[in-house]
């Protein structure tokens, strides 16, 4: 359960906004999103070196 400790006379959109910050931290919707559709493991594994690909290309293009 996410908590949320909100000072005297804080504004409460500060507070939604800090809620949102640790909501998003636990990645809780992120896995939600995962869940929802099944991926085969090679297709998983094709994405992970996909990404890996193009963060060496911009590495190597700011060098």
């Amino acid at each position: 359960m996410i908590i949320v400790p909100i000072k005297e006379g804080e504004n409460i959109e500060r507070a939604l906004k800090k809620f949102k910050r640790k909501f998003e931290k636990t990645g809780a919707l992120r896995e939600l999103r995962a869940r929802k559709t099944f991926t085969k493991k090679s297709v998983e594994r094709r994405d992970v070196i996909k990404r890996a690909i193009y963060r060496r290309k911009l590495q190597t293009e700011e060098i």
